[in-house]
């Protein structure tokens, strides 16, 4: 990999990147503390059922019905559903570095991640990031999810780029490696300021 080559796109997680975790472990831990569930027993149904939804197999009603309403609730799956979405908060800072960025540089900005449609399509929408990303390689979009290698190179066709001008921000190391296997330059995103700084480091400054 040529480091000097010029980087043209940022291919971004969503979920401990520019939003929240969309359904992650304390979340799904306070959605059973809220309903009075057995956390044991939806954390196990939600991990069997966790890879089929996020690969667009499983919509979320049935997601739902197979994780909390396989028997009789004092509460919907609507209730249930609005508390999950609402799980969901900006990471403000990030998302306005990427649109600097973007705007600054003229970049490519993809979405990489792992997420069932419902949920994705609601934080897209309700944080606006469809007004600066210009793809979205969703696994509930392309079928397949992180750490599989297949969803960086479709990235990559749809993108139409070489992995050398690719930068990849993510908070998972192993995705980061997984990317970086490919040739992508890769971060792994702990905070605002060692992103900024790895980005800058790399040539990508705003300010």
């Amino acid at each position: 990999m040529n480091k000097t080559d010029p980087i043209t796109t940022l291919f971004l997680d969503i979920g401990g990147v520019m939003l929240s975790n969309g359904w992650g472990h304390e979340s799904r831990k306070l959605a059973a503390d809220v309903f009075n569930l057995n956390f044991s027993d939806m954390d196990d149904r939600h991990h069997l059922t966790m890879v089929t939804l996020e690969e667009g197999k499983l919509t979320l009603n049935e997601y739902l019905k197979r994780v909390v309403f396989y028997q009789k609730r004092s509460f919907t799956p609507v209730q249930f559903r609005d508390f999950m979405f609402t799980q969901s908060t900006p990471n403000i800072e990030m998302i306005e570095l990427v649109r600097q960025l973007k705007e600054k540089y003229q970049l490519k900005i993809a979405v990489v991640n792992n997420e069932g449609r419902e949920l994705n399509e609601y934080r897209i929408r309700k944080f606006q990031l469809n007004q600066f990303v210009d793809f979205f390689i969703s696994s509930c979009f392309v079928h397949f999810r992180k750490p599989d290698e297949d969803i960086f190179r479709v990235a990559l066709d749809i993108a139409q780029v070489p992995a050398e001008q690719v930068v990849y921000i993510e908070d998972m190391q192993m995705f980061v490696d997984v990317a970086s296997d490919l040739g992508i330059r890769s971060i792994q995103h702990k905070s605002y300021l060692s992103t900024s700084e790895a980005l800058a480091d790399m040539g990508l400054k705003i300010g």
